[in-house]
C-alpha cells in the first residue's frame, strides 16, 4: 500500500524549476468595450439603474 506522502514525493520535481513554454489564450468571442455596458445591463436585468449604467459607459470610453 502506497502512502499519500510517497505519492506526493514521487510527483514533485527535484532541482530548479524550469519554464518549458509560454502560451496565450484568447476566447473565441469578442465584446467591444463601447457596447459592453448595454450588453452587461441587459443580461443582468439591471437596465433600470440608469445612473450606474451611465457611469459604467463613461468608464468604458
Amino acid at each position: 500500500m502506497v502512502s499519500v506522502a510517497e505519492i506526493r514525493k514521487a510527483q514533485r520535481a527535484e532541482g530548479p524549476a524550469t519554464i518549458m513554454a509560454i502560451g496565450t489564450a484568447t476566447p473565441p468571442n469578442c465584446v467591444h468595450q463601447t457596447t459592453y455596458p448595454d450588453y452587461y445591463f441587459r443580461i443582468t436585468n439591471s437596465e433600470d439603474k440608469v445612473e450606474l449604467k451611465e457611469k459604467f459607459q463613461r468608464m468604458c470610453k
